[in-house]
């Protein structure tokens, strides 16, 4: 009954735009859902395909927010304003400090990371969890902190990872995995890397 209403809420929300809110607390939607709905209802300048967007993401000027395809944004925040309008208020001037955020294909912003007004991600870019993003990210690089710089290459990235991952004996668990998710699989891979991390079984 439950999974009926839910597909009849999400049906209506994504037909109307209408109950938003509903939508994100009833349906509980995941990210290609969610970006499939901003796509359509969420006023952003354009969207590509293969996109993800958690729910817990804050987009504050959409109209001005470009993102292209094989796109993922964790809980971060992409600003197209600062605080000119402010200043407009308090010495009686007219401002309008607003740029586009431009973010394009095959690029990850993770949790936390802000990114600022007039800011292009180059394509196959990478930024870290928490960064500020101050300025145009170039391709194929990986960016943190604050302000955020270039660590390295996400080319140097997935060696690294790659590296690290040969040492876990969970491995062959992952290669058997079914896409990046399996149910049936976690709870044993829960119970491996808590043994191997902390050398006892999860309690």
């Amino acid at each position: 009954m439950i999974g009926l209403a839910r597909r009849a809420v999400s049906y209506y929300v994504n037909k109307t735009g209408r109950g938003r809110w509903l939508f994100k607390r009833f349906c509980n939607p995941d990210g290609f859902e969610w970006a499939r709905y901003l796509a359509r209802w969420g006023s952003l300048h354009s969207v590509g395909s293969n996109v993800w967007i958690n729910v817990g993401c804050n987009i504050a000027d959409p109209s001005l927010v470009r993102l292209g395809n094989n796109i993922a944004l964790s809980d971060c925040t992409l600003f197209c304003h600062d605080g000119a309008v402010f200043f407009s208020t308090l010495y009686n001037v007219k401002l309008d400090s607003v740029g586009p955020v431009d973010i394009r294909d095959n690029c990850f912003v993770g949790h936390g990371a802000i990114i600022m007004p007039c800011v292009t991600i180059g394509p196959g870019s990478i930024v870290a969890a928490g960064a500020v993003v101050r300025k145009d990210v170039p391709p194929g690089v990986v960016v943190g902190g604050n302000p955020a710089r270039v660590f390295c290459t996400v080319e140097e990235l997935m060696k690294k990872f790659e590296a690290r991952c040969n040492d876990y004996p969970w491995m062959d668990v992952i290669r058997e995995r079914t896409g990046s998710y399996d149910p049936g699989l976690e709870s044993a891979l829960t119970e491996m890397r808590v043994q191997y991390f902390f050398g006892e079984p999860p309690k």
